[in-house]
C-alpha cells in the first residue's frame, strides 16, 4: 500500500496546492524526547517513504546526527493525509532540541502556524521545552500538547499531563498521547492537526514573497534555497530578485520534499518548498532574505530574522598553513547552511593565519569543527572558548575584547561581561546541590517556581564565562543526570576581571594570555604553569614558567636544566679543582639564559590551547 500511495504522489504533482489545504507545522521538544521518532511515524502513516526504505531518524541526513542520536539541522517535509476523504498537504519541520540550536527552531517557527509540543511522559517537562513553548508563543502559533513515549514501563503520563494543562491553561483531556516507536496515536494527532491548525494566510494574486529559511550547498547544482511562500505563486524559468542583495537569477528548478526533492509546476501561497537558481556564490542566497518576481515584483521586504548572536568565540587555524584557503571556503559554505556561525580572519604568533568564530554554545563548536574536518577533509587546531568583554580604560574610551591579548595594559576603570539568565529544572531533592554549583559560579538567584510537588524551576544569573566550559557537566553529574539548563543572553554587567600573562624565561607569551575573575586567577596561573612545565621540553638552561597579573607573578615553576656530568672525569685529587670546573659551567648557564630563547614545540600550543586546556 505504502509504495503504491508513494507512485501515486510521484506522478501526481500539482501546480500548487490550495492554500486551505495546506497545513504548516513543526515539532519542538527538550532534547531526547523523541521528535524525529515521531516524524518517522507520521512518514510511514503517511505512505511516502516505501517500508524497505525507511530508516530511523529518517530526516537526520548528516552522519553526526545519526552517531550523535540528535538533530543538527530542521528538516522540511510535505506530507500528504487525507481527513474525511478529502486531500491535506501537511508541511512538517522537524527541529532541534538543545539549547545550542535555538536559532534553527526560532527560523522554523516563522515558518509555521503550528507547533506540536513533545513532552516524555517518563521525563515530563524540561527546561528546553518550556524555552521553545515560550518561542512559539510569542509567534502566536497554535500549540498542541502531546505526550509521548506512553509505552515505555516508566511512563507516567497522567502525572506530567496535569503539569501540561498547569502550564497551559488546558483541560487533561485535550492533551494527545502517543508512542512515537510504536505509532500508537500517531493517526488521531495527523487529524488533530488537520482540524486545529490555521490555514495559512497569504495573498494568492498578490506579488510574489518568499522567506527564505534555510539552505544548503550542493557541489554540482550550486545554492538549494528553502523557501516559504507568503503571498503570490512562483514558477520554473521564471525571473527572481533576492531583495537584499539586488541580484537577479532565473529559478531552473522548484518543487517540494516529500521526503526527497520532487519538481513541481510551481509553488503558490502558503506552500514550503525549494527552489535552485545555479548560484555558486553562497553570499547572495542569505537566511532571512525575500524571494520575489524580478518583473511586478514586491517592494515591501518581509520582516527577516532577528540575527543570532554569537555566545562563545574560538579561534580555527589549519594545522597546515597552506589550509588557510580552504578553510575560509569551508566556512563560507557551512555559514550558508549554518546562519549562526559568524567568522572574521584572525592571526596568532604561535598559530599562524586562522579565523576568529562565533557560536551558540559548545556543542554548537564542536558540531562545526567535527563537520569542518570530515565534510571538507581539513585538520584543524580550535583554541579554548572564550567570550566577548567590554574594557573601560582609564581615558574612558570603551574597547571591544575578543582576545585576551587585546586586553588593554595599564589600569582600566571597568571591565563587563557578558551574562545570562538561566533556567535549570530539576527534581527537588537536588535544589540544594544545584543553588550550590550556581553561587560557586558567581551566579545571583532570581527566584524559584515549583511546577509539581517533586519539580522546581530555578531562576539565576550567570556571567557565561562561568557557564561555556563545564558547567552543564558539573549540574548533571550533582542531579544523577535529572536537572536540564536553559539559558538566554541578560546584558553585561561589571566584575573584577584581570588578565593572567604566562611568562617564560622572562618573556611574555601572548598566545597563553586569560581573562578571569580575581578570584580564580591564582588558582589557573597555578594550574596552566604545572600543565606547561610538563608539556616544554627542557632546555640547556633553567626556565622559569611564571603566572602574571601586570607586574605581580603569581604562579611560578621551573623547567630543570639540563646537566652534563662536568666532573666524570675528576677522580680523587683536591675539591677546589672540582669546585673550578662547577662555577665555571654556572657561568656557561648564567650567560645562556641571558641570551637563549625557549623554544616552545607546537604540540605544546595545541595542548595548552586547545579546548580541553584547563
Amino acid at each position: 500500500m505504502a509504495q503504491i500511495l508513494q507512485a501515486q504522489n510521484k506522478m501526481i504533482q500539482p501546480a500548487h496546492t490550495d492554500p486551505s489545504r495546506i497545513r504548516n507545522f513543526c515539532i519542538i521538544a527538550h532534547i531526547d524526547h523523541g521528535k524525529s521518532t515521531l516524524a518517522d511515524r507520521m512518514l510511514q502513516n503517511s505512505g511516502i517513504v516505501e517500508q524497505r526504505v525507511m530508516r530511523d531518524q529518517y530526516l537526520d541526513r548528516m552522519d553526526i546526527e545519526r552517531e550523535r542520536g540528535i538533530t543538527i539541522k530542521s528538516q522540511a517535509v510535505r506530507i500528504p493525509w487525507q481527513v474525511d476523504g478529502q486531500p491535506y498537504a501537511l508541511n512538517m519541520i522537524d527541529t532541534p532540541g538543545h539549547v545550542d540550536f535555538s536559532y534553527e527552531v526560532s527560523r522554523s517557527l516563522a515558518a509555521c502556524e503550528g507547533a506540536v509540543l513533545l513532552v516524555d511522559s517518563a521525563q515530563g517537562i524540561e527546561a528546553q521545552t518550556l524555552a521553545n513553548l515560550y518561542m512559539a508563543m510569542g509567534h502566536d502559533l497554535t500549540i498542541i500538547p502531546v505526550l509521548n513515549k506512553i509505552d515505555l514501563p516508566s511512563a507516567q503520563p497522567d502525572k506530567y499531563a496535569a503539569e501540561i494543562a498547569g502550564l497551559l491553561g488546558v483541560d487533561e483531556s485535550e492533551i494527545f498521547r502517543v508512542s512515537g516507536k510504536t505509532g500508537e496515536g500517531v493517526a488521531e494527532l495527523m487529524d488533530a492537526i488537520v482540524e486545529q491548525v490555521p490555514a495559512p494566510s497569504g495573498v494568492e494574486d498578490a506579488p510574489a514573497r518568499a522567506m527564505i529559511f534555510d539552505s544548503v550547498y550542493d557541489t554540482y547544482r550550486g545554492v538549494v534555497t528553502y523557501v516559504r511562500m507568503v503571498d503570490g505563486r512562483l514558477s520554473p524559468r521564471e525571473k527572481v530578485s533576492m531583495m537584499s542583495t539586488g541580484t537577479n537569477h532565473e529559478v531552473l528548478e522548484i518543487g517540494v520534499i516529500s521526503p526527497e526533492p520532487i519538481p513541481t509546476e510551481g509553488l503558490g501561497a502558503g506552500e514550503v518548498g525549494y527552489i535552485i537558481t545555479g548560484v555558486k556564490d553562497v553570499r547572495q542566497s542569505k537566511v532571512g532574505d525575500t524571494v520575489t518576481t524580478a518583473i511586478r515584483g514586491a517592494t515591501e521586504a518581509l520582516e527577516g530574522y532577528e540575527e543570532a548572536k554569537p555566545m562563545v568565540y574560538s579561534g580555527i587555524y589549519p594545522i597546515d598553513g597552506s589550509d588557510f584557503t580552504n578553510l575560509r571556503e569551508a566556512l563560507e559554505k557551512l555559514q550558508l547552511n549554518d546562519a549562526a556561525l559568524t567568522f572574521e580572519p584572525e592571526s596568532s604568533a604561535a598559530l599562524g593565519f586562522g579565523f576568529r568564530c562565533g557560536f551558540l554554545g559548545l556543542l554548537h563548536l564542536e558540531i562545526v569543527r567535527e563537520r569542518l574536518e570530515r565534510e571538507f577533509n581539513l585538520d584543524l587546531i580550535a583554541t579554548a572558548p572564550n567570550v566577548i568583554y567590554e574594557v573601560i580604560a582609564e581615558d574612558g574610551t570603551v574597547i571591544e575584547v575578543t582576545n585576551p591579548s587585546e586586553y588593554p595594559d595599564g589600569k582600566v576603570q571597568e571591565t563587563r561581561e557578558p551574562v545570562v539568565q538561566a533556567t535549570i529544572l530539576t527534581p527537588s531533592d537536588y535544589v540544594g546541590p544545584v543553588m550550590e554549583l550556581c553561587q560557586e559560579r558567581r551566579g545571583q538567584m532570581g527566584g524559584m517556581d515549583y511546577l509539581s510537588q517533586d519539580r522546581v524551576e530555578l531562576h539565576y544569573k550567570l556571567p557565561l564565562a562561568e557557564i561555556v566550559f563545564d558547567f552543564f557537566d558539573s549540574l548533571k553529574s550533582r542531579t544523577r543526570g535529572y536537572a536540564s539548563l536553559d539559558y538566554e543572553a541578560a546584558g553585561q554587567q561589571a566584575s573584577d576581571l584581570v588578565r593572567v600573562d604566562i611568562l617564560l624565561n622572562g618573556e611574555q607569551v601572548d598566545a597563553f594570555s586569560a581573562i578571569v575573575h580575581r578570584d580564580a586567577a591564582y588558582a589557573y596561573g597555578v594550574q596552566l604553569t604545572k600543565k606547561l612545565k610538563e608539556l616544554i621540553p627542557r632546555q640547556q638552561f633553567e626556565v622559569p614558567v611564571q603566572a602574571a597579573i601586570g607586574s605581580r607573578v603569581i604562579a611560578r615553576e621551573t623547567i630543570k636544566a639540563l646537566r652534563k656530568d662536568m666532573l666524570a672525569k675528576c677522580y680523587g685529587g683536591d675539591i677546589s679543582r672540582k669546585r673550578k670546573l662547577l662555577e665555571k659551567q654556572k657561568e656557561g648557564k648564567k650567560r645562556m639564559k641571558s641570551i637563549g630563547r625557549v623554544d616552545v614545540p607546537q604540540e605544546a600550543f595545541i595542548s595548552a590551547l586547545t579546548s580541553e586546556a584547563p
